[in-house]
């Protein structure tokens, strides 16, 4: 019996958030009533306040069924056991890009989280966490792209911070656009181009063989040595 009514309850729960999926993108957020989304579920109001304290509750949830594992992937990229915390970085985007274009519902939930909420005074969870999960992906990623700068793997001529930030910038810019015409363009094939053309600029340049390593060695030797003449005479 304890076993059933968790299953139902879990069902009903589900079943709430499939509703606030379907209302949402009809309405947006700030315009759509939680008795709304009871009646689009078939369950009274009383239902949602016992699986959700309000509206910001409810869209965080909604948001969390679909972002949850691209937020642990993203987590993994500060793993100092990576061998290559780049490579990991680009799976990951790449990974949120096909998803994007093959799973309906996460793209209904990105595009009411993109398009259809307000971040007004019932809301302001709603903007509080999408800032908390912004700048945990941005910390891990920072960190990988550190650990990556110290193994030689990528440049350091640009901040670990800064390449993070831009990085997030340009897939969610791409996120957003594509979301307003997905026509427009191939998602992921575009994706992996501009990615891939960013995580080069940020590489480190390739070390140079240990032949011409010496060589360049004995280059500079001969011409310290022959400015340390030029002085002595």
């Amino acid at each position: 019996m304890v076993r059933r009514t968790k299953e139902e309850a879990r069902a009903t729960r589900d079943r709430l958030l499939d509703a606030a999926e379907r209302v949402f993108q009809q309405h947006g957020v700030s315009r759509t009533s939680l008795n709304e989304i009871a009646a689009a579920a078939g369950v009274t109001r009383g239902a949602i306040y016992w699986h959700f304290r309000d509206k910001a509750d409810l869209f965080n949830a909604m948001m969390e069924r679909v972002t949850l594992p691209l937020e642990e992937t993203a987590r993994r990229s500060s793993d100092p056991v990576l061998e290559d915390p780049v490579e990991h970085v680009r799976r990951t985007w790449l990974e949120a890009l096909t998803r994007m274009v093959a799973d309906p519902q996460m793209r209904r939930v990105f595009e009411i989280a993109t398009h259809k909420v307000e971040y007004v005074a019932e809301l302001q969870a709603v903007r509080e966490r999408h800032l908390a999960v912004r700048n945990d992906c941005l910390g891990h990623v920072q960190r990988g792209l550190n650990q990556a700068m110290r193994r030689g793997q990528l440049a350091t001529r640009l901040p670990a911070r800064a390449a993070a930030l831009g990085l997030h910038a340009l897939i969610d810019g791409l996120i957003q656009n594509w979301m307003l015409d997905p026509d427009a363009f191939d998602l992921v094939r575009v994706g992996r181009q501009v990615l891939d053309t960013y995580l080069a600029g940020l590489a480190a340049a390739p070390r140079p063989p240990a032949s011409e390593a010496r060589r360049a060695r004995g280059i500079r030797t001969t011409a310290a040595a022959a400015v340390k003449a030029a002085r002595r005479s």
